[in-house]
């Protein structure tokens, strides 16, 4: 079983200047998923899986686990002239850097397909960018690690998620039961426990027609970070936090992964670049 590697934040990517100094590095090579690992949670019903137990209603009730994917569920495809990844979103898992990072701009396109799978048949195609994610798979709702999610899914682009243990400050304001990410609002921390909860709601939906490609950047410099949905700041993010042990430990660094969450997506033109300060385009606004 592997596990992907975490390593301290000196150690990880040196911050040696800003964009103009340092080069945009790809993550998928275009052929295959070489420098990434996957996990599988318990798949969805309708699937033919060998080997895993069921209950008496057909429901499973193991995971398929790391590095095994029977249902070739994360595939390479030409798409609109280029590679792209195809997760065909049937069941929940991760893909996860084999790497972790810290002080980083992260780039990345997305697109929709239509296939929807399990529980998320009636639901929005929905999938997610975790980051800041600490050790094994299969900690949250025995799918996800502990970290942040920049959220991929259906008019919810750049919402927060607190996964596992962790918590982070935004500063929101609350409308009925949502908080929503408000420049001007209270600092609020968000966990995944009441009264808060785990999610604040992005500033507007700036997501793409569907069909079309959508350019994320997710923008990390010690434990803040900015979600940037085609090129608007939808969400700003700070003091982020690791809940184990007997005191909350700094988030500032991790591995990346990118969610199957029982709907279709592409991703392409993934790509990062180390940091030392906060890029200029993105900084106050």
């Amino acid at each position: 079983m592997h596990y992907p590697r975490i390593l301290a934040a000196g150690a990880i990517i040196a911050a040696a200047g800003l964009h103009a100094d340092e080069t945009w590095r790809p993550l998928f090579n275009g052929r295959d998923l070489s420098g990434w690992s996957t996990f599988m949670a318990a798949p969805p019903p309708e699937t033919s899986v060998p080997g895993l137990k069921r209950d008496d209603k057909g429901a499973y009730l193991e995971p398929i686990g790391f590095n095994r994917d029977p249902l070739k569920v994360f595939t390479i495809e030409v798409v609109d002239g280029r590679p792209a990844i195809h997760v065909s979103g049937a069941g929940f898992g991760v893909m996860t850097t084999n790497e972790p990072f810290g002080n980083f701009h992260l780039r990345m396109q997305v697109k929709w397909g239509e296939k929807k799978w399990g529980y998320k048949l009636h639901s929005p195609l929905d999938a997610g960018l975790l980051y800041f994610a600490r050790g094994p798979a299969g900690v949250d709702h025995a799918t996800w690690p502990s970290c942040l999610e920049f959220q991929i899914q259906e008019h919810d682009f750049g919402d927060l998620f607190t996964l596992g243990k962790t918590n982070v400050t935004a500063t929101a304001h609350q409308d009925g039961r949502l908080w929503l990410y408000d420049p001007r609002g209270a600092p609020t921390v968000f966990v995944a426990k009441r009264p808060i909860g785990a999610r604040c709601v992005r500033l507007r939906d700036c997501e793409r027609p569907h069909g079309e490609w959508n350019t994320l950047d997710l923008v990390c410099l010690g434990d803040s970070s900015i979600h940037v949905v085609n090129g608007t700041v939808v969400m700003r993010l700070n003091h982020a936090q690791l809940l184990e042990g007997a005191a909350p430990v700094t988030l500032d660094s991790g591995n990346i992964c990118l969610q199957t969450e029982g709907g279709e997506v592409y991703y392409r033109d993934i790509e990062v670049v180390p940091i030392s300060a906060m890029p200029a385009e993105y900084s106050g606004r």
